[in-house]
């Protein structure tokens, strides 16, 4: 008789049971995670409830990741050489949450505190202040707190999933992964959004309660390995470490590649921000004509792409780990970059927008996954935090300088249908760098292993790590 197989990543050895018991703890906190993260969508339209332009929202939206940009580097360096009774990730989880919660708490309850605070300050004398003003500078701190510790919670969690998943089952994983999230997403747009302008400061705390309460239990139930200790701290760091720091993660071209896709398929999020403005009445005076929506029917349309994608990201995990995910971060790619295109031309109606959406979505479910099962692959695993940082640093830099660039080009030609053009040129531009990765690929572990293998049941081996 077999022995039952089992699973093992780093020191952790699992049963089929036990694995499935880390991943449903994980996926678990990932539902809550997609809801909480659901939230910062309030925030452009909290601030145009207020009156803010589209530059200004341009230059607050550049805010969160000019902050991620510094912060990131250092939580996956810290969180790579901690060591600890939980492990090397739980602890920040643990420590984190809380600010978190505050933070978007404080966001719920924006209104009634900017009319506060412009009262408070035209008692002691501070003329030439309006309420909105002090609402928008209210939101601008919140998010502010927000974005420092929710840094911690991005960063580790991706990491904690790399430390516990054990590599041959990271494509089905990340699969379910983004299906349960998309859940969550859809939960939120579909039955909450409606409540967002008669209920924000409801809405905020009803989430941020049942986030904190999912990451405590992860960090409870979620078990992390022994780690091998950390290099040796030198006695003059500063410089040293930051030179190290470049020249291990952007001394070779292949991870550079990967960045570069970061920096254009992030960039891709900044028009699709003013979705809801072209789908909705909030556009400003003078704007080229919306589609005219509710915001509880934007949420509906929106709630159907998600539901619609969620068995995509449910059988594209298996398909991924198949084909290898290379091939299918490019062929999603490919398919997000026409399917914009064909926005600009097509969507017209709710009607439109909801069959364009929902295909749109499909092509970028392929990617998420497949893109989430490559960065393992691709970086080393006792630094994957330090390389998943630099990443997301290419990733905020592209947000700091496009947030103002497209508030100040919508602003200028007064049409968010230029939404779908902007989007299929940066994705676009993100497949050229896919080609490239595999071309640097290639030159460092020969080719790809084909379909057939691949399909026989038998996965490559982890390629040595650069040094």
């Amino acid at each position: 008789m077999a022995e039952p197989r089992s699973y093992q990543v780093g020191t952790l050895v699992y049963s089929r049971a036990a694995l499935i018991q880390v991943m449903f703890w994980l996926l678990w906190g990932d539902f809550f995670f997609q809801l909480m993260e659901s939230l910062p969508s309030l925030i452009p339209l909290q601030l145009r409830w207020e009156g803010a332009s589209d530059s200004t929202l341009g230059w607050l939206s550049s805010l969160p990741p000019f902050i991620g940009f510094f912060l990131f580097p250092v939580v996956g360096v810290q969180s790579d050489r901690h060591r600890g009774p939980l492990g090397r990730r739980r602890p920040f989880l643990l420590w984190c949450t809380a600010p978190v919660v505050l933070g978007l708490v404080l966001l719920g309850a924006a209104k009634p505190a900017g009319r506060l605070v412009h009262e408070v300050l035209l008692g002691v004398g501070i003329p030439g202040l309006t309420a909105a003003g002090c609402t928008i500078a209210w939101i601008a701190l919140c998010v502010a707190i927000w974005v420092v510790f929710n840094a911690y919670i991005v960063q580790v969690f991706s990491c904690l999933v790399a430390d516990v998943i054990p590599r041959e089952v990271l494509g089905t994983y990340y699969g379910l992964y983004r299906g349960v999230g998309a859940l969550g997403s859809l939960v939120f747009n579909r039955w909450i959004l409606g409540w967002a302008e008669t209920h924000t400061f409801h809405v905020y705390l009803l989430v941020a309660a049942l986030y904190a309460t999912a990451f405590y239990l992860i960090v409870w139930q979620v078990k992390e390995g022994g780690y091998p200790p950390p290099p040796p701290k030198e006695a003059k760091r500063g410089w040293r470490d930051i030179r190290r720091y470049f020249r291990e993660c952007f001394s070779h071209p292949m991870y550079v590649s990967y960045y570069v896709i970061t920096f254009f398929v992030w960039g891709a999020l900044v028009p699709m921000g003013y979705l809801v403005f072209f789908g909705t009445k909030a556009g400003q005076l003078g704007y080229a004509d919306t589609l005219g929506l509710t915001l509880q029917q934007f949420g509906e349309v929106k709630g159907w792409t998600l539901l619609i994608t969620i068995p995509i990201y449910f059988v594209s995990g298996p398909f991924i780990d198949r084909f290898h995910p290379l091939r299918c971060v490019l062929a999603g790619l490919g398919l997000v970059s026409v399917t914009y295109f064909f926005g600009y031309w097509f969507v017209q109606t709710a009607a439109t927008l909801q069959i364009w959406w929902c295909v749109n979505q499909c092509a970028m479910a392929v990617y998420l996954v497949a893109v989430c099962a490559l960065a393992p692959i691709v970086f080393p695993r006792e630094q994957y935090g330090q390389f998943i940082s630099a990443n997301t640093a290419f990733g905020f830099i592209c947000l700091v300088i496009l947030n103002p660039v497209i508030g100040q080009y919508f602003e200028s030609v007064r049409d968010y249908r230029r939404i779908f053009v902007l989007c299929g040129i940066l994705t676009g531009l993100a497949s050229l760098a896919c080609i490239l990765l595999i071309r640097f690929w290639q030159q460092r572990n020969g080719m790809m292993p084909p379909i057939a293998w691949v399909r026989g049941g038998r996965r490559p081996e982890t390629p040595p790590q650069l040094n």
